[in-house]
């Protein structure tokens, strides 16, 4: 059995997985180690209700596709028949009285449909979006792809241009406060504070306003993938075996050999030791990676407790995942028949109240009183994914880890979260009326506590590996001797979403990591700068 190899990578989820593809086609040799049975982390699709009913049961939207740089280095589309899929209409919004709030891929036709709501709101948002959209073009987008820089250089580089100020401005607003400057009628306040805050920016903090920014203009490009999003992490699987690489799965590593100092590879459960010649790259979380598999004493005490203050998220998600009788059919989509396929809803919440209600709930671990959610029917958009007429359901609901009534464990009382899922389908029902419970053939519950033990490095259901705060974003995720993905232990590098830029299958950590550790071992890289890269140079900003 081999076990020697040039780069060992702890985590096959999708940034280990990117790492390792660009490594092995770079000629080096690569093993990577996945604690499950399968690669890929969070993008993972499963028959989880009955057969034949494909669900992506974690991550399904993507919002980055057209600037990860990934697809067009491996030619994912070309030579891997990995599709997107991109709905005309991208969120939905439909109110009690039959009315609803859309947003479509054209800037145009969403401003219209705001129209009716309010002609103000909808000049409004027409010229947020081109703001918006200058500042993902011409800083945010690109410098997901690009080490970060130290607050001050950042602050003074951004300062001297106008875009640059613009965010800077922005990101010193809390949420709330911003869409309250831009939009009057509540309804349409409330789904764009839902589209700024649902990735885990409190509405009411400080600091992050670049990220209501970024989540607004993604709005109109959010994309699902064809097949399920478990289709990406095979490709690159795929990729990595075609270059000599290797991905084991179900493999309990023990610990991180460190010696001298030095990284020097990783010793299993069982005793076997594979050994890196180059480097190890951990995409699993800090708090692992530094304080459960280095041995006590390796570590300087500073760094030990930086780590050990790591903040996990406030909230999670609650998904129900059905197999349907049949598609929804909305009751908003009298008016519209076109809403009726519509890629995303966001159900439940009537005004900002409500939603401001909800979110105060589940900072405070509490059970919110009224129900709202975003979902979607993948199979309306991918007929595959579901026998022929029938449909598969996703419900994704904000919900505190920690509640405060019961802890966590309240998370493995059954009825407690069957009693959730039907309040979530009573909701779908109300806006949907045709999806009674008989309409629901069977249902798969994932809970907060669910995924923090699916995948380990999600610890608390922290699906970004990490509270987004202004502590732990930037040139601080997950400090400022981590952030460039070198380690204080040499030859250890990071490489999750516990890393700059962050979570959300952003495709950001795991290239940033591929070209840190082919710069550092003298790898020539066969992938080619990106051109928005090249011009966010040229811009200063940087």
């Amino acid at each position: 059995m081999e076990t020697k190899y040039d780069f060992i990578i702890i985590g096959a989820g999708p940034n280990g997985l990117q790492t390792g593809a660009y490594l092995s086609k770079a000629g080096e040799k690569v093993l990577l180690l996945e604690r499950r049975y399968e690669c890929g982390g969070g993008m993972w699709t499963e028959e989880s209700t009955y057969p034949g009913f494909l669900h992506s049961t974690h991550a399904i939207y993507m919002m980055m596709v057209d600037f990860a740089p990934v697809y067009k280095d491996f030619r994912l589309e070309e030579d891997y028949l990995v599709r997107h899929i991109h709905p005309e209409l991208v969120f939905a919004m439909p109110f009690s009285d039959g009315k609803c709030l859309c947003l479509y891929k054209d800037v145009e036709r969403t401003c219209k449909s705001i129209a009716q709501f309010s002609e103000k709101d909808a000049e409004s948002y027409r010229e947020f979006y081109q703001l918006t959209k200058r500042c993902v073009d011409e800083f945010i987008g690109p410098a997901t792809y690009f080490p970060p820089m130290g607050a001050l250089d950042q602050i003074t580089k951004l300062q001297q241009t106008e875009i640059g100020r613009a965010i800077m401005e922005y990101s010193e607003k809390q949420p709330i406060e911003i869409i309250n400057e831009k939009f009057e009628n509540e309804r349409v306040k409330a789904m764009m504070l839902y589209l700024g805050c649902h990735w885990g920016v409190k509405y009411d903090q400080n600091g992050l306003g670049y990220l209501v920014l970024l989540y607004l203009n993604r709005a109109h490009n959010y994309q699902m993938v064809k097949g399920g999003s478990h289709m990406v992490p095979q490709a690159l699987n795929k990729i990595i075996h075609e270059n000599g690489g290797l991905v084991k799965n179900n493999q309990r590593i023990k610990r991180i050999i460190v010696e001298g100092g030095e990284a020097k590879g990783v010793e299993m459960e069982e005793g076997i030791v594979y050994e890196a010649a180059k480097a190890v790259i951990s995409s699993i979380d800090p708090v692992q990676t530094f304080l459960e598999l280095i041995e006590e004493g390796t570590l300087d005490d500073e760094f030990v407790e930086k780590v050990k203050g790591w903040e996990w998220e406030t909230y999670s998600l609650l998904g129900i995942h059905s197999a349907l009788e049949e598609p929804p059919q909305f009751s908003a989509a009298t008016s519209n028949p076109e809403i009726n396929q519509a890629f995303i809803y966001i159900l439940g919440y009537e005004r900002l109240e409500g939603l401001i209600d909800y979110l105060d709930a589940i900072y405070q671990g509490e059970l919110p009183k009224s129900i709202g959610f975003n979902c979607c029917f993948p199979s309306n958009h991918d007929p595959g994914l579901a026998p022929e007429g029938r449909c598969v359901s996703l419900i994704s609901c904000m919900m505190p880890y920690n509640l405060k009534e019961g802890g966590p464990e309240r998370w493995y009382n059954l009825k407690f979260k069957q009693e959730l899922a039907e309040r979530c389908l009573g909701v779908l029902e109300r806006y949907a009326p045709n999806i009674t419970k008989d309409k629901v053939f069977q249902t798969y519950i994932s809970t907060p506590m669910d995924i923090g033990n699916k995948f380990l490095d999600m610890r608390e259901g922290s699906i970004k590996q990490g509270a987004y705060t202004p502590f732990q974003m930037g040139y601080l995720r997950p400090n400022e001797d981590c952030s460039h993905n070198r380690t204080p232990v040499k030859n250890l590098y990071l490489a999750g979403a516990s890393v700059y830029p962050g979570g959300c299958v952003i495709w950001g950590p795991g290239y940033l990591a591929a070209n840190r550790v082919a710069e550092d071992y003298g790898i020539e890289k066969w992938w080619k700068e990106p051109e928005f890269i090249t011009r966010l140079k040229e811009s200063g900003m940087v």
